[in-house]
């Protein structure tokens, strides 16, 4: 075994020296955290208000949008104080607590975005049945597994992490990342290798049965169904998927530029890569379902009138 230590913090390098750009970068992350903050917030509290979205598919939406604020919150803020940091350390306990943040968020969406295509499966191919078998109570049991379910499988993740003899504190990231701390480890990490490997099949594949399933069937039906049924479907499955499809790249980008040697690609880019899920996907749910969907964005005009009646 190798030289050890017991570091109480990492050192975070990507950041390296960034000179006055910093303020610059320090502007751009607030306005994007701010941006994230009031479009995802302002639309949980439309849904929460107007008991006419008060139904699966909002109630989903919903749960996509609180993981959003959460995943989010995980990493900008302390990217932040980071950025105008001139030694990027992060003490070992707020290391731990980031990775898990991250970690359930990428679960948490993934098993959202599932749990949607069903919803979506259920109301195109079983119309009438549908109130039948997506009760509130269903959706809402779901909703609190899913969340249980990311919790219970990366605490997990993080106990294993948690008793690592580490022989190193370098983390060549902006943020912390559980590979990046295994990687550090002069203790054996067979077993965090092979959890690890079972996560990510726990985190995408499970949640990938359901979607291929319900996109399956219901292009089946669309095949074999009107010209109306087919816009119908087209239109009310639009968002999820362009919202999976955006996530899916973004968590494909990462695991890219954290398995592979990217020395070649421009700091500012592997940074921006590494990032995208983190901050695109927060950014662009809001902005997809609220231009998307019309009840949504007729309930949000209510909603401003009626505080601008109050207000006049």
């Amino acid at each position: 075994m190798e030289n050890s230590t017991q570091f109480m913090s990492f050192v975070l390098s990507a950041y390296g020296n960034i000179g006055l750009l910093k303020y610059l970068y320090f502007a751009i992350i607030s306005v994007l955290y701010m941006a994230i903050v009031f479009a995802n917030t302002m639309l949980i509290v439309v849904i929460s208000m107007e008991r006419k979205l008060h139904k699966p598919m909002y109630l989903f939406l919903c749960s996509l949008l609180v993981n959003e604020l959460y995943g989010s919150t995980a990493v900008l803020p302390v990217l932040m104080v980071q950025v105008l940091s001139d030694t990027h350390v992060v003490y070992i306990y707020y290391c731990y607590l980031q990775i898990f943040g991250i970690y359930t968020y990428v679960s948490i969406e993934f098993c959202n975005l599932a749990a949607m295509a069903y919803d979506r499966y259920v109301s195109i191919c079983y119309p009438l049945q549908y109130h039948v078998i997506m009760t509130s109570n269903r959706v809402l049991i779901i909703i609190m597994l899913l969340w249980i379910y990311s919790f219970i499988k990366f605490s997990i993740t993080l106990s294993l992490s948690v008793s690592l003899t580490m022989c190193g504190n370098i983390i060549n990231k902006v943020y912390c990342d559980n590979y990046s701390l295994v990687k550090l480890a002069c203790s054996d990490t067979t077993v965090n290798n092979y959890y690890g490997l079972f996560g990510i099949v726990l985190s995408v594949a499970v949640p990938l049965v359901p979607i291929s399933f319900s996109y399956f069937k219901i292009l089946r039906i669309c095949l074999r169904s009107s010209k109306e049924t087919r816009q119908k479907a087209i239109s009310t499955c639009t968002p999820h998927l362009a919202s999976l499809i955006n996530f899916t790249f973004g968590c494909c980008f990462e695991i890219l530029q954290s398995r592979f040697d990217m020395t070649h690609v421009p700091a500012v880019l592997r940074i921006i890569i590494s990032l995208y899920f983190l901050v695109c996907q927060p950014l662009f749910n809001p902005v997809l379902y609220g231009l998307n969907l019309s009840i949504i964005r007729q309930q949000c005009k209510t909603l401003f009138l009626k505080k601008s009646a109050i207000q006049g």
